[in-house]
């Protein structure tokens, strides 16, 4: 499995709590660390992936009609997923990780083959595999999905904040265009916001780390769907 930089980060700060910290996958046995140890090393800096989903779950479950899943099935079809997405994304510089203890799957675009330089626009090369996550997203039907833009410091904050705005829209409005219902997703810009940097803005390799934009995918359960309708 492709690891991203926010959990690399986590097992390195992590490493100081010892085993108390872990969790055991209980399909592979590898040892990981958990959703609570996760949030307590990194705070508010990865609050956008570990909190809720945008504006709340109870409005876009009803909106989106998702039925929901049983627990064990949540968890075989979370499984299958991340291990189809990141199978069918290998040499795409997609990047493709579990978020907490099972909470979420985050996919990592990468900004220098998704996008053309201070565009907003999908390049064409890149839709094929843009195609592969829609389906993905449509196969599994029970998630809410966020869409989260972001950039480097280069220009104006208010610039980069209207350019990672429309990239944002701009993966959303290509998935619902593949089929993925418009009601399920919402998105995010975050612009050059200095808590989501994941590389250093010094150099061009730390600029392009920064420059990406992500999907969020979180597994919707029956309770869940219970909970928003009142019951």
């Amino acid at each position: 499995m492709k690891k991203n930089r926010i959990l690399a980060t986590a097992l390195a700060a992590t490493s100081v709590l010892g085993l108390s910290a872990c969790v055991t996958d209980p399909n592979t046995g590898e040892q990981k660390i958990s959703r609570t140890a996760i949030g307590s090393i990194l705070g508010g800096t990865a609050g956008y992936l570990l909190g809720d989903v945008i504006g709340g779950s109870t409005a876009r479950i009803i909106g989106a009609g998702i039925g929901g899943s049983a627990g064990a099935v949540i968890g075989k079809q979370f499984d299958d997923q991340i291990k189809e997405l990141d199978e069918m994304t290998e040499g795409t510089g997609v990047d493709v990780t579990e978020i907490g203890d099972g909470e979420a799957i985050l996919v990592n675009l990468p900004d220098g083959v998704t996008f053309a330089v201070d565009s907003s626009t999908i390049t064409p090369a890149f839709q094929g595999t843009l195609d592969v996550i829609a389906n993905s997203l449509i196969k599994y039907p029970n998630s809410l999905i966020d869409v989260y833009g972001f950039t480097d410091s280069t220009g104006s904050d208010s610039y980069n904040l209207s350019l990672s705005q429309r990239r944002a829209i701009a993966v959303a409005d290509y998935l619902a265009a593949r089929g993925v219902a418009r009601a399920r997703m919402a998105t995010q810009g975050y612009g050059e916001d200095p808590r989501y940097f994941k590389a250093s803005n010094d150099t061009p390799e730390g600029r392009a780390q920064n420059r990406r934009v992500e999907i969020k995918i979180t597994p919707i359960s029956e309770q869940d769907v219970a909970q928003a309708q009142g019951g």
